[in-house]
């Protein structure tokens, strides 16, 4: 065994203070911006600075230099430099779509097909359904952002609650689809089969996407949408089509991105809308524009990887298997587990594998059917991804609205809905 393997074994020891990285990060963000009711007070970026910071000093048994590296790896980690390149790619995307009239007409059909008074529920349930095709929530967001906020525009509707529209469908797929990767590792995981988890999940997933639905029918019910006047240039539209079918046919959500942008390119030059050069100006917009999210990204994977390693998700996993004494406890212990991890995480298919074997151990101690726990693994990280604001599919929402994370939080019904009614669902058993 090697000296750096000794070193990762012998930090790894249960440790509150590990955790507190997180409390920092949300006293200076959340809390500072609640207290002065300005989400703009304290850059996220800043926030992040200063948690990274001091995840970095408290960390033990290694050197400054150590501990950088530590952080850079946590950075640098596979998960974290795909969402990037999903960023870096979307970006560039949603600017040459935009700049083409893309976005426009595509509001424009939008407003033409969905009844009066429907549109939010509408644009909600074309989420639930794009999610569940595609079976990813960040490639949904990336495929309907950008047309939402538009269509945010032009209404009148608040853009954060058009993104929490958009954002709470596409956890509806990330939690139910059979390709989502956090339904292959929670059936994996915990040993069962992908048709019994989905059941389970259906159960718990249909009602909070209902009333969710109706409360966005009444949320809409005050804007007045007109049906554009001018005929509508189709063939604008043709990369988001394109985006949406090709995502749908399971191609990977990197190469879908791609191709969107060079047909938005494409269309574009043919349109007029830009010449080549323009194109390629654009697309540099949209990739700068992603710029702070891409970095705090980066500042959030290396603390969080600080969190882990210091032996913060050894002290949650202690802490909350300590006091089970029945069924009941031992669904809400496997609840607590996951749903830390995904906080400490900002993943939640990564939460879900931390967590996996300590929750089968506790499921097969106290009686719960592989379905079962598979599905409270999958509910409940999604329940706690769809609340925090430095995950990648909020970061990415907010990014391509213009917005900050926290503002969209409150729009989030169907996280919010969906952790209620897994919650009812594992006292009820």
């Amino acid at each position: 065994m090697s000296t750096e393997q000794i070193r990762n074994i012998a930090s790894r020891q249960p440790n509150f203070l590990a955790l507190t990285p997180l409390i920092v990060f949300l006293l200076v963000y959340l809390v500072t911006s609640l207290i002065f009711n300005d989400f703009y007070k304290v850059p996220i970026t800043v926030a992040f600075i200063v948690s990274a910071v001091y995840a970095v000093a408290i960390t033990r048994k290694l050197t400054l230099n150590q501990r950088i590296t530590r952080f850079s790896r946590g950075a640098g980690n596979k998960n974290i430099m795909l969402m990037i390149w999903i960023f870096v790619l979307a970006g560039a995307f949603a600017q040459s779509a935009k700049t083409t009239g893309g976005v426009q007409a595509a509001v424009d059909i939008a407003l033409m097909v969905l009844p009066e008074n429907f549109l939010l529920p509408g644009m909600f349930l074309t989420s639930c359904f794009i999610s569940l095709a595609v079976g990813t929530s960040v490639g949904t967001i990336a495929a309907l952002m950008p047309v939402a906020a538009g269509m945010a525009s032009q209404t009148g509707i608040d853009t954060a609650l058009m993104a929490g529209v958009i954002t709470g469908g596409a956890y509806f797929g990330d939690n139910l689809s059979f390709i989502s990767d956090t339904t292959v590792v929670a059936t994996k995981t915990q040993g069962c089969m992908m048709k019994d988890k989905f059941r389970e999940n259906f159960i718990i997933a249909l009602p909070a996407a209902l009333i969710t639905a109706v409360i966005y029918f009444f949320l809409g019910r005050g804007y007045a949408v007109g049906v554009p006047q001018t005929d509508v240039e189709v063939i604008k539209i043709l990369p988001y089509i394109a985006v949406l079918v090709l995502a749908v046919c399971g191609l990977n959500v990197l190469a879908v991105l791609f191709l969107g942008t060079v047909l938005a390119g494409l269309t574009g030059i043919f349109t007029g809308g830009y010449d080549f050069f323009g194109w390629l100006s654009e697309m540099s917009e949209g990739i700068l524009g992603m710029s702070e999210l891409i970095i705090v990204t980066l500042l959030a994977g290396g603390m969080l990887e600080l969190i882990r390693y210091n032996g913060g998700m050894d002290y949650l996993v202690e802490k909350l298997c300590r006091k089970i004494s029945g069924r009941r406890s031992a669904g809400f212990s496997i609840a607590a587990l996951v749903f830390f991890a995904d906080l400490c995480t900002a993943n939640n298919t990564v939460a879900i594998i931390t967590v996996g074997h300590p929750a089968l151990k506790i499921a097969q101690k106290f009686g719960i059917s592989p379905k079962r726990s598979a599905s409270i693994l999958d509910t409940f990280s999604c329940f706690a991804q769809g609340i925090i604001p430095y995950g990648a599919q909020m970061l990415l929402a907010a990014g391509l609205c213009k917005i900050a994370p926290s503002e969209i939080t409150p729009y989030l019904f169907y996280p919010f809905l969906l952790g209620i009614c897994a919650s009812v669902a594992v006292f009820r058993k």
